[in-house]
């Protein structure tokens, strides 16, 4: 028995060597492409929101349908984020999150779209480690949220209300339904930027996948169904980088977590997360906050969950970073 779990380990760690062997002889593509799913899976009971996810949206995710003939004025929206909660103070971090508005000119009504956590940033950026699961467990999914109205005091009032456009109602639905296949496909949500170092020809090794991202990606859609979009002012957004040297793919959870010759791995990887585990004391967080500096900063380790796989980031400085860039309007 101990001969056959030394060979089937021996075994693992040459396929890991040679998958990374093949990603490092310049087959890895930079940035790692954001994978797509057939269909967006169930949510886990396990995974609960402090906030429900768009209250007053459709349940399943439905668009109203335009008449062809409507005029729909567009709004870049923007605002602190849990403006809700803390007011302006996040936004003096430029700590930001990004919405489209629509406003019909046949009926009147006006409604929002974003695309954020189901249940909230934290989740999303750091696990839950179970006691009856090794593996780490991510409740990491996002989602478009369309419902109807726009909370003019919420975005302008410490953030963004700005018309940059008007579409047809038949581009409308044309968006609508590239939102309905993007939100089915693009089904969880990344924090992290990860780069080679700040500089404007610095290599980006991840990209994020957040609100900001949706956003972008809606206004190419509209632009490329013929909207013209413009704006006033700078189009700024919040991205949130990790610095590091060239990644190490490391594998999936039955890869790492399911074998036992990876085994140190999977505990120094439970171990990197222990630091961020949700629901601390105030004395745990102040402990863990200095853990996270150790192996960060000083030990310049970083594991990052990407595609459901997981790879290891050698940090380097400034080694995190929030900025807040102009990304112009196609």
């Amino acid at each position: 028995m101990f001969y056959t779990e030394v060979v089937l380990g021996f075994k693992l760690l040459l396929f890991l060597h040679v998958v990374a062997q093949f990603r490092i002889n310049g087959q890895q593509k930079w940035p790692v492409p954001y994978r797509r799913f057939d269909r967006r899976p169930d949510v886990d009971s396990y995974c609960q929101a402090l906030y429900p996810f768009c209250p007053t949206g459709d349940p399943d995710g439905r668009i109203p349908y335009m008449r062809d003939s409507d005029t729909i004025s567009v709004y870049r929206l923007q605002t602190p984020v849990w403006e809700f909660k803390y007011g302006s103070l996040l936004g003096k971090f430029h700590i930001m999150h990004d919405a489209v508005g629509f406003s019909s000119a046949e009926t009147g009504t006006n409604y929002t779209m974003e695309w954020y956590e189901l249940f909230q940033l934290g989740n999303c950026t750091f696990p839950h480690l179970r006691q009856d699961m090794y593996a780490p467990f991510w409740c990491n999914q996002g989602a478009a949220c369309f419902f109807e109205g726009i909370d003019d005091l919420h975005w302008s009032q410490n953030g963004t209300l700005e018309k940059i456009g008007v579409i047809t109602g038949q581009q409308f639905n044309d968006m609508a339904r590239w939102v309905q296949e993007d939100n089915e496909t693009g089904i969880y949500y990344e924090t992290w930027a990860v780069r080679s170092d700040p500089s404007p020809n610095a290599t980006v090794w991840f990209e994020s996948y957040d609100c900001s991202q949706f956003v972008h990606r809606t206004y190419r859609k509209l632009t490329e169904l013929g909207a013209k979009l413009s704006s006033r002012s700078q189009t700024n957004y919040t991205k949130i980088y990790l610095y590091s040297g060239e990644p190490t793919y490391l594998g999936n959870d039955s890869a790492i977590f399911g074998q036992p010759a990876l085994k140190n791995l999977a505990l120094d990887i439970r171990k990197f997360y222990h630091t961020f585990r949700p629901h601390q004391t105030f004395a745990d967080a102040m402990i863990s906050l200095l853990e996270a500096f150790e192996t960060v900063v000083l030990e310049r380790s970083f594991y990052l969950y990407y595609n459901f796989e997981y790879w290891h980031l050698p940090m380097k400085p400034p080694y995190v970073r929030i900025t807040y860039e102009e990304v112009p309007l196609p």
